[in-house]
């Protein structure tokens, strides 16, 4: 658990760290305008509408843990509330991009009240995500990011009592945060794992995973990585034959009915999403539709930086991790 991760304020300045990050003038450049924005544009949790709009395949769950016993947003913590939400797994543990984005800060206490090696990613429009405590680096400064990345590791630097990742949502300008859990899941993500949501409109590699495994299923969809109005109806026909509600929403029951358990030898259109949303998480796979040595060696290593358990079976907790 964080032993000092107090919030940053609104109206921070983005001074030189050093090797730690850029100058406020670079910064800048490098990411445009946002800092320090009034927050606008973002809908409320409590519209139902608005939040769905929002499940859109562009977020996803940066690690795999749990949320420990005083480690949540906004929890008292030396006199300050707690700006991020910890979740805890063992040191090595896989640290993955919530979002694309540019790594505009990477270093040691890259944030005024934060310890330890950290990671600011900015993902435009005046939005930020916080990875600290990490006991490795995956990614350079100024690179570019994909959803789903791996960046670093977790780990226990600075003022923790444990290994954990400890992440922060920024809205509005870096300093302006917002509550992650709330605010992934209002983006169909559950922070520390879980099956994700994400509605018509959608886009990206989950989509593309998603229509790969309806054409296992028996409609063939191309896989555009687009959820528009025919993949939208192939998913609400399979729903509907499911017994589940009809609503185009691939969600927690809907995946539940459409992945498929893998294992080497396995072959079709299920493996080529299996493949992709390895690649999704950095595997670096031929999207061939072959479960051979590659993958197998691939879902094994992956199963082994996330602590699952490590038997190269691509089961239900696998793909819950690797689309959440």
């Amino acid at each position: 658990m964080c032993e000092q991760c107090g919030p940053v304020g609104a109206a921070e300045e983005l001074h030189d760290h050093g090797p730690a990050g850029p100058s406020r003038r670079k910064l800048l450049l490098g990411v445009g305008a946002g800092l320090g924005v009034a927050l606008t544009g973002v809908p409320a949790l409590t519209s139902s509408a608005a939040a769905a709009s929002l499940k859109d395949g562009r977020w996803c769950n940066p690690a795999l843990g749990y949320f420990p016993a005083g480690g949540g947003y906004g929890v008292p913590r030396g006199g300050l509330p707690h700006a991020g939400q910890d979740v805890t797994n063992s040191s090595g543990t896989a640290v993955y991009a919530a979002a694309a984005g540019t790594v505009v800060r990477r270093g040691t206490n890259v944030i005024s009240g934060r310890t330890g090696n950290g990671i600011v990613i900015s993902h435009g429009s005046g939005r930020y995500t916080y990875y600290g405590h990490l006991s490795a680096f995956r990614i350079g400064l100024n690179a570019k990011v994909a959803a789903g990345q791996r960046i670093a590791d977790m780990g226990a630097t600075g003022n923790a009592t444990g290994p954990h990742l400890h992440f922060e949502t920024h809205s509005g300008g870096l300093g302006a945060i917002t509550n992650p859990v709330s605010y992934l899941a209002a983006r169909g993500v559950r922070l520390g794992g879980g099956w994700s949501s994400v509605d018509p409109g959608a886009a990206g590699a989950t989509i593309k995973v998603v229509q790969y495994l309806m054409t296992q299923r028996g409609t063939k969809l191309e896989a555009d990585g687009t959820y528009g109005s025919v993949s939208v109806g192939a998913v609400k026909s399979f729903q509907k034959a499911k017994g589940l509600v009809a609503d185009g929403q691939v969600g927690p029951k809907t995946w539940a009915k459409l992945v498929y358990t893998l294992t080497k030898g396995s072959s079709g259109n299920h493996v080529r999403a299996l493949q992709t949303a390895m690649n999704k998480r950095s595997a670096g796979l031929a999207v061939d539709g072959t479960f051979g040595a590659v993958t197998s060696t691939a879902v094994r290593a992956y199963q082994s930086l996330n602590r699952l358990v490590v038997d190269g079976e691509a089961g239900p907790k696998t793909w819950q991790a690797l689309v959440g």
